[in-house]
């Protein structure tokens, strides 16, 4: 079987940062593809508990996506597009309910929180090489 001989470099985490949100854990690591290039895996992994009482197991679910440079600029606006769109509807339609707490394992969010600002104002990223 080929595959089985695949390069490692396909693997390994040049730079990553994970945020707690929940039950939920995102994952946002820098890869380097075969050819050298970097790219963004993004992974959702989602707790979950199967079956009841002693049977019960923990186990985790996980999503990923990948997103190539190429590709960075579109994202983004797509992304910032849905964000102000559900920011502009949630503050259309306020609810009562609490938020989910986002908790980032990156001493960053931290020093911006102590700063005065929120984590929606320092969210701008730039993908731009």
């Amino acid at each position: 079987m080929e595959n089985s001989n695949f390069d490692k470099r396909d693997t390994k985490i040049i730079f990553s940062r994970s945020i707690k949100a929940g039950k939920r854990i995102y994952y946002l690591d820098v890869k380097q593809s075969r050819n050298g290039e970097y790219f963004l895996a993004i992974t959702e992994s989602k707790k979950r508990v199967v079956g009841t009482d002693e049977n019960a197991q923990l186990t985790y679910e996980k999503h990923k996506i990948f997103l190539y440079k190429e590709d960075f600029e579109k994202f983004m606006m797509g992304m910032n597009d849905v964000i102000a769109f559900i920011n502009e509807s949630n503050a259309a339609n306020p609810t009562t309910e609490s938020e989910t707490a986002f908790e980032s394992t990156d001493d960053v969010n931290d020093s911006q929180e102590e700063d005065g600002e929120s984590a929606d104002e320092t969210f701008g990223i730039n993908f731009s090489l």
